[in-house]
């Protein structure tokens, strides 16, 4: 393995995937860092799957290595000056992904009637940390505008802090936790 640091970075600027040099305070920087730190965010509750008090949702163990992947996919779109239409395709299908499995998800969720506070179990917490920062990785991504970023990957996003919304309530719900509401 090659050294990890370079020098290149020391006075402030970054390489995207062709080449070009950009400040690290460039908005396609600031989004695929985000995306960076949602993929470790569902790491975090990766890892809390493997709690005993968690048995029952060790089975969410790969659907979210898969959620994981396609935001490196993601991350390495925003990298890249130039995009492989074929990225649109296959985040398409993960958003189609994403619905059927949120529309599953909300089968086995009591009905949506108040804002959540996010608490117990700390999965779930961790879960909801993940969907503010996957809504915070949107709103960078769309400020890109569709001219830069395909409108699949917006859409994605979107339907991921969804996906991470009712996954965090089934959460609750599963591990018999009482969720608490705002007002």
């Amino acid at each position: 393995m090659s050294r990890v640091y370079t020098r290149k970075g020391d006075d402030g600027t970054t390489s995207l995937a062709g080449g070009t040099r950009v400040s690290k305070t460039h908005p396609r920087i600031a989004a695929y860092g985000k995306a960076d730190e949602l993929i470790s965010w569902i790491g975090v509750v990766r890892s809390y799957l493997a709690l005993p008090e968690c048995t029952d949702l060790s089975w969410l163990n790969e659907p979210l290595i898969f959620i994981q992947s396609r935001l490196m996919t993601i991350a390495c779109v925003l990298a890249t000056e130039v995009s492989d239409p074929k990225w649109a395709t296959t985040l398409a299908e993960a958003t189609a992904h994403l619905e059927a499995s949120i529309d599953e998800i909300q089968l086995h969720i009591p009905a949506f009637k108040s804002f959540i506070l996010p608490g117990s179990p700390s999965v779930s917490a961790f879960t909801h940390v993940a969907r503010t920062v996957c809504r915070e990785t949107e709103r960078l991504v769309a400020a890109l505008g569709t001219d830069i970023v395909s409108p699949e990957v917006i859409i994605y996003l979107n339907r991921l802090s969804d996906y991470l919304f009712v996954l965090a309530r089934y959460m609750c719900t599963i591990t018999g936790s009482k969720e608490d509401f705002f007002l």
